[in-house]
């Protein structure tokens, strides 16, 4: 059997069991599309139920035309066939995050999950050691490559038992969250950890608005004095455009790149590699 990357629905999934149409929503910018879905599916006599991260905190927003809420364990292989989860929620609590909200602080672990080559779990590298080997485990034991840890290992928690742990299954990149300045020297910890890994498979994200730049600068700064190893930076930059909601343009610079410039943070042209 091949295995690939999968395709993921941009953020709206839909799809039918008997009388009842299910609609999970990730991202608020597909509200709209959802409700004109959900009375699509009504007027063709489904019961509509919807949920997912973009529903949480906008629960009236379909209530008229859907039960909101409740719980569909693999959602997820709606949205993207080749995704999976094998545990919810994360310790860590970052302000801006909607997982501890949702899912909780402390982790719920999904032992059975469907082994697929995209795994998204909040935070692989805080799950306890022996659950992390768990899933090394699973993996091995169905023989599906590990194409992408979607969400990433937690710079405070990567050590160099989980890369071990991880190293022999993880064919992806390895991801790690730079969202406070304070993470600086995990950021760094995990970086040489990773420092005979090829720069394209090592990704740290940060968030580009005005807090997070302190963040962005510090990779530049570093892999360009040769403090750190080579690196991609991947930049989200959030545009937010009064009513019309949130555009989000993603892009990568490198660390091979010969002269990185601060400027080029604010340069929509240079958001285009």
């Amino acid at each position: 059997m091949s295995y690939d990357l999968g395709r993921w629905s941009g953020g709206l999934a839909e799809w039918t069991e008997g009388d009842t149409a299910f609609l999970s929503v990730a991202f608020t910018w597909r509200l709209n599309e959802a409700y004109s879905r959900a009375c699509w599916h009504r007027a063709a006599g489904y019961k509509v139920k919807a949920g997912g991260p973009g529903i949480f905190t906008r629960k009236h927003f379909l209530s008229d035309v859907a039960q909101i809420g409740g719980d569909i364990p693999d959602a997820i292989v709606h949205h993207n066939p080749m995704a999976t989860i094998a545990s919810r929620g994360c310790p860590v609590g970052c302000w801006f995050c909607i997982v501890p909200k949702m899912e909780g602080k402390s982790f719920t672990l999904l032992p059975d999950f469907p082994v697929r080559p995209v795994l998204c779990d909040n935070n692989l590298s805080a799950l306890p050691a022996d659950y992390q080997q768990h899933i090394v485990d699973r993996y091995l034991g169905a023989g599906v490559p590990l194409l992408d840890a979607n969400s990433g290992f937690e710079p405070a928690t990567f050590d160099d038992e989980v890369f071990a742990r991880w190293q022999p299954i993880l064919r992806g990149p390895w991801r790690f969250g730079f969202d406070e300045a304070t993470e600086g020297e995990n950021v760094a910890r995990a970086f040489r950890i990773l420092k005979d890994v090829p720069p394209r498979r090592k990704q740290v994200y940060t968030m580009m608005v005005t807090s997070r730049l302190r963040c962005a600068w510090t990779v530049f700064i570093n892999i360009s004095s040769g403090g750190w190893p080579r690196t991609e930076l991947h930049l989200r930059c959030v545009c937010f455009r009064g009513s019309s909601g949130v555009v989000v343009l993603d892009s990568r610079l490198t660390g091979s790149d010969p002269e990185p410039s601060f400027a080029a943070l604010y340069s929509r042209r240079a958001l285009k590699f």
